[in-house]
Parts: structure tokens; sequence; C-alpha cells
């Protein structure tokens, strides 16, 4: 991707319907006139009198107790240096998004404008009433020592400079995992630190905490090797200083068991790596480009443990890992700081999770059967599930035993519910589906390729490495967009199916041919199988038919009938099965899957249990148990009619052939999305008091309304139509899909080939 793409797509990104990345969500109902009385005035009044009498009662009837404030002055933004408070925004909201995503945590992004350290301190005391936690971020050394220092001093609220420490506990992790695969004695090895600020300086006190010994560390900044003899040497390097005979990296390495890159791109040679110890541990943790190429540090050794800050190799070293859940489980004691008993109880928690068997989910996500404690899995994956409760946990329990919590959690088990409840897996699901895709990416043919929608969304997952495009449409068009709108697809195959058929190719009469065969005895002539294959949906399913492409995605601007027709006559159902359509709605209680949406329209009972039964796969396949309701206008027979006794009979041919699926009807929606009221009503249900997180629908005109108001009305995000029981992957876009869509169902189709790839 070009440096102006790159920054187009990141500026439109940011720029898109509502202008930044977060906003403010009311938590409480605003439908009536009595609502907005108890919300403001006069109702607002009471919540204010107790807290006047009681301080602590904020946190009861407001959102301090969850509420981070993302703070920087904005003087050293990632790697854009001081390009001040307001310049930083873009920044601190992507922190916000990041706390909410991985730890449900509210934040509100503060810039404030001044580089004087008082100033910076007393503004930020100010604030203590309003949040539970402060998260410093990107703030220049040597100021943000001072800062952070005498916030943690002067508030009794939870205060941590993530910049420093964050990297400090993931790395701190990764180098006591792969201090153990070696062999070797963390107390014993030889540390290179290169980089001197604030960073690296949290990071080489972490490792001091976790067991490294000080006099094997030797600390470089910008000017060499930090050494004792060194004129006007500050005091945070000063503590760092050797009195070796040494005074370059390329000095400091040689014979080193481990190297601790925190400065610059490129600055470590293959030469320099040579130099060190068997079994070399490298953190080179620059970004974009780390301290040595990874690729020619793998080259260069066999036997080196590598991790970097970059999310395309192993090991990536990355602070999401630990400050959304550092905060959660600080917040959720109401812990008066983050100490260091809190801090190295998530190095402990991060390490020891690498060790425990990885969740068949997050295997999925990078397309492995096999991801291990290893060289190349020494900290866990971002995606693991695991680690709002692992590391929550941890830091909530060393909070109470340092005793700085002023709330103590007795029900170690519920809270661990609790943590698992704070996020739906819709936030995860499509991120493990889109690192699924990026292993293993596949060849999807976009039938639709003269749209300008469909181009964009190809030059993202070609950039994305989710899929390998091919372009069916007028080859003139296709181009001409191209060129119009500066999309980076070189190398792509482009086919015009008209072309092909006019010009005769070998393609061409062998797809012909086989579409005559197959549709001769249903209507159809050897004319009008040549005359259908000028339809780029017949021939992009041919592509698919004969291996020439994986999948196909296409009805972005074709109705859902005349996508999905050619791909019956081309490739047809799976021998025994029947086809149907599913919808996964992304709603803010979890994926909700839907069907059948867009294929059978009245079907009977048996059908309505086959249906069930390739939704029921479909969901497992996504690593989700399903628990099905079957829908009606009745709750276990309580009204009589065609629709509620078709839905009992398949429940019961499910529930007599199928035990082993979770699923009951016939079940009004509300009881089968409400597990309190299904339980208070009906004990029995099979679904065992949890809700049902897998809807079908008992004609397609219920399903297809009801998919269409939770998309428009509950603001939930649809991704589909998802086609379930083809005999190859095909998978059919809603009628002008945006592109967001478009990527999302192709990375459903990439992930579909690999899992049909794997059953055959």
């Amino acid at each position: 991707m070009s440096n102006t793409n790159r920054k187009q797509a990141a500026l439109n990104y940011h720029s898109m319907g509502r202008p930044g990345k977060i906003a403010v969500v009311p938590t409480k109902p605003t439908n009536s006139q009595r609502d907005l009385s108890l919300a403001y005035s006069p109702g607002v009044a009471e919540p204010c009198l107790a807290i006047a009498e009681n301080k602590e009662d904020a946190y009861k009837y407001t959102a301090k107790g969850n509420l981070v404030a993302v703070i920087s002055n904005g003087t050293a933004v990632l790697g854009l240096g001081d390009i001040g408070a307001q310049a930083g925004k873009p920044v601190m909201e992507g922190k916000g998004l990041l706390f909410k995503i991985f730890a449900d945590i509210d934040v509100f992004d503060i810039e404030v404008d001044t580089k004087n350290v008082d100033e910076f301190v007393n503004i930020v005391k100010a604030l203590e009433p309003t949040f539970g936690g402060i998260n410093l971020e990107d703030i220049k050394a040597p100021e943000c020592f001072e800062i952070e220092r005498r916030l943690k001093e002067e508030m009794n609220i939870p205060v941590m400079h993530d910049d420093q420490h964050g990297t400090a506990i993931i790395s701190g992790a990764a180098l006591i995992n792969a201090c153990e695969i070696i062999g070797k004695d963390i107390s014993k090895v030889k540390i290179v630190v290169n980089g001197a600020g604030a960073a690296a300086m949290s990071c080489t006190a972490m490792y001091i905490s976790v067991g490294a010994s000080k006099e094997n560390i030797v600390m470089l900044d910008s000017k060499g090797v930090i050494r004792k003899d060194r004129e006007n040497l500050d005091g945070m390097k000063a503590q760092y200083a050797t009195d070796r005979d040494i005074r370059t990296l390329a000095d400091a390495v040689k014979d080193s068991d481990v190297f601790i890159g925190l400065s610059a791109a490129d600055v470590m040679s293959a030469e320099m790596l040579l130099s060190m110890a068997p079994n070399p541990i490298v953190l080179a943790m620059a970004n974009p480009n780390p301290e040595i190429a990874y690729d020619l540090a793998m080259a260069t050794r066999n036997d080196i443990i590598m991790g970097t800050g970059r999310s395309d190799y192993p090991n990536q070293v990355n602070n999401v890992l630990g400050f959304p859940y550092i905060f959660r489980g600080a917040l959720d004691v109401r812990a008066t700081s983050i100490n260091e008993e809190m801090k190295i109880a998530a190095v402990r928690a991060i390490a020891d999770l690498a060790k425990q068997p990885v969740p068949e989910e997050v295997n999925q996500a990078y397309n492995t059967n096999n991801l291990k404690f290893s060289e190349e899995y020494i900290i866990p994956k971002p995606t693991d599930p695991r680690l709002i409760t692992e590391v929550s946990m941890a830091v909530a329990k060393a909070a109470i035993a340092s005793g700085v919590a002023k709330t103590v959690i007795e029900d170690w088990d519920q809270y661990s519910d609790a943590l698992r409840k704070r996020l739906g897996k819709d936030d995860a699901i499509m991120r493990n589906l889109t690192m699924a895709a990026k292993r293993d990416p596949k060849r999807v043919v976009f039938a639709e390729a003269d749209n300008y929608k469909t181009l964009r969304a190809a030059q993202i997952v070609k950039e994305e490495g989710i899929a390998v495009p091919i372009l069916l449409g007028r080859k003139d068009k296709i181009e001409r967009l191209i060129k119009e709108y500066a999309f980076e697809l070189d190398g792509l195959e482009i086919i015009d199916p008209v072309a092909e058929v006019d010009g005769e190719t070998e393609r061409s009469k062998k797809f012909i041919e086989h579409l005559y065969i197959k549709r001769q005895r249903r209507g159809i002539s050897k004319y009008d199988a040549r005359k259908l294959m000028y339809d780029r949906n017949y021939f992009g399913a041919s592509l698919v038919e004969f291996g020439e492409a994986d999948t196909l995605i296409s009805g972005m601007t074709k109705n859902y009938a005349n996508t999905i027709r050619p791909a019956l006559h081309v490739i047809g159902a799976k021998p025994g099965s029947r086809v149907a359509g599913m919808y996964m709605m992304l709603t803010k209680k979890g994926p909700i899957f839907m069907g059948d949406t867009t294929v059978n329209e009245d079907p009977t009972a048996q059908e309505l249990a086959d249906i069930t039964l390739l939704l029921d796969k479909a969901v497992k396949r996504m690593n989700i148990q399903p628990r099905i309701a079957l829908l009606s206008y009745s709750n276990f027979g309580s009204s009589e009619g065609k629709t509620p006794t078709k839905v009992r009979a398949a429940a019961q041919i499910l529930h007599e052939q199928y035990p082993d699926i979770i699923a009951e009807g016939d079940l009004q929606a509300n009881f089968a999305l409400n597990s309190e009221m299904l339980t208070a009503n009906f004990p029995f249900s099979y679904l065992n008091g949890k809700s049902a997180n897998t809807l079908v629908f008992p004609n397609l005109e219920s399903g297809n309304i009801a998919y269409k108001l939770l998309q428009e009305v509950g603001e939930a995000e649809a991704v589909g139509p998802i086609l379930l029981g083809m005999n190859k992957p095909i998978h059919v876009l809603q009628l002008d899909s945006s592109v967001r869509e478009i990527v999302n169902m192709v990375t459903i189709a990439v992930v579909d080939v690999q899992t049909h790839l794997k059953n055959l």
C-alpha cells in the first residue's frame, strides 16, 4: 500500500460518518418525561445529596468506578514525537477504544496543552472526582517520570503511565518465558537494553523485579553505552551506568544473552546478532520496524527466540495484553493505586497464560491446530479471551493482598463470570475470523468488480492479506476505475466473461458444456447455456466449480434470487443437504445467528429441522456453542395453529434424532432471548437457564423481517447472508452492501473455504 493511499485510508476511517472513534452512550432509559426528570432535575438531586454526605457513593450513583481518563500533552506521540496536545487526540481516542473493546472500560480522552510539569500535575489532580483511574499517555521523558511519581503520591485513584509500564509488563512476561524455554536462569543472563527513554527505564526496572541481576544489564542511549565516566549523566541513567570497557552496541551485544530494543529500526546488524551467546533472546520492539528485521534475524540464527512489536510475526509485544486488564482489576476492587505488586502479578499472569492449552478459537484465529508454549509462542495472543479473567483477577488479588483495595472480592468464581459477561463475543468474533483468514488466504471471485465499493473492498482484503481477489466484469471499466481511484490492484487477475464467451476460449467452452450437461434435463439447451455464461455469476460459479477459484462473492447489485440461482445451477447443494441462508447479527449482547432468512419460503417441519442442523454446524464452526430457539407466536403449545404445530414438530424431530443439539421450541422471541423470563416460566427448557443465540424462523417472511428490523432499529451489524449447504463455498452480499460489509463477507467466505477443505 503506497503512503498516499495509506494516508487517505486513515483519514477516511477517522472522518467517515460521525468523526472520531468514540462516543458517549446513555446507560439509563430516557424515553419518557419521568425518565428525564429522574436523570436530571429534580431527581438528580437525590444522588447528589447522597454523595455530599459520603463521597464513596460516587461509585454507586455515577460512572466514576468504570471511567478512566487517557491524558496526554502530546509531547511523545507514538513515532511522531512532540506534535502537540490537539494533534495527539486521535491516538488518545484510539487508546480509549482499546480500553472499551478489550475490558469494557469507559474513557474520556483529555489533551492538556501544557509542557509545564506543575501545571500538568495540578490539572490532572483536579480531575480526581470525575475518574476511577488515570492512564497517562505519550508524555516525553524525563518529565513523564516526575509527573507519574507526583500523581501517584498525591492522588487516591490508580495512575499508570502505560508507555513505561505496559511495555515493561508484557516484555517482562516474554523474558521470563523465553528464559524458561531455553533453560537459562534469568538471574544470570546478560541483558543489553538499547534505548534509555521512559519505556526502557521501566522495562529494566521490571526485569530486575522479576529476577534479573542489575549487574548483568548494560543500557545504551543515542550516544552509545551509558558509562559511569560520562559527564552530566542524569540520575535515571546513572543507576544503569557501567564501568566495563564497552562503548558501542556491537561491543555491548557480544556474548550477551538478551537484546531489548526500545530504540530505532535496523540498528542491529546480522554480525551483531551472530556475536551473541548461544540461544539468544531478542525483543526488538521499535515500531513500526524493529531494530533488526524478523526475517533477517531468523535467517541469521536458528537458535534465536525473537519478539517484535509487530502483529505479522510471532511473539508480538503488544501493550493491549496488559493495560485494559490491569485497570479492569484495579477499578473492580477500587484500588487507590497501581503498585509494583499489581504490575508483577500482571507479568506472572500473562506469562502463565502462555503455558496453558490454547483455546480453539485462538488456534482458529491464527489458522493453526498446535499453538502451544514454544519459541514462537512465549506470550498470549491479543485475541485470547482468557486475558480479561486471568490478568484482571491476578491484579485484583494483588491489590487486595498489598492493602490498596477498598473493596474485597469474596466470590472469585462469580467475579470471573462477571468479567466474561462484560464483553459480548461479537467484539472478538470478526477479529478472530479475520486472523484465521489471513493465516491462509484464498482466491475469491468478486463478481461485480466494475463497481467502486467492490474494488475498494478488494483492495482492503488484498492489503490485509485476507484473500486473493479475482476481478470479474468489463475489463476496460475495471481498469478505468482502478486508475481513477488510484487503487493498488496490480497483479490481480481480471476476467471479462463476455470477452471469454465471445472469444470461445477453452475455459468458457468447458464451463458452457458443464452447465449444459448438468441442466439439459431442466430445460437448458446448449444455446441457453452459452447465453447464461455471459452472466458473471454463472461464470464466477464455474470458476469455483472447476477449482480456478476457491469461493465467489456477489449480490451487491442484483437481487438475491438472481445471485443464488447460478450457484445452484452450476454447483448445487451438498448431496443429501438443502440450502439455507443465515445472518450473523453483531449485537451489544453478543452475536445472534438467524436463519433461514433468505432461501426457504415456507419450510415443512422436516425442512425446519434440516435448516436447524445447518445452522448448528455453521455456528459451531465459529467456535460458539449454539443454543437454538425455534420461534413461533406460541410457547410450548400455548397457542394452536399451523405455524406453532409445525415448529413443535420440528423441535420433536431434533430431540428424537439429534439429542446432543441444544434446541428448543416452539418459543416466542422474547422468551428465547430473555433467560430470566424463560427460567421463571419454563424451567424445564432445554436451554437450561441461558438465552438463545441461534434463532430459527418458521418461514422466510418472518426471518427476513426480523433481521432487517434488528439491523435498523436495534443498531446491530449484519454479516451475511451466509449461504449454508452448498457443495462448494459461495456467498451472497446484501443489495447495496457497504465496503465494510463486503470485507466481512469475504472474511467469512475465506474461513468457510478453509473449513470446507479440512473436511474433504
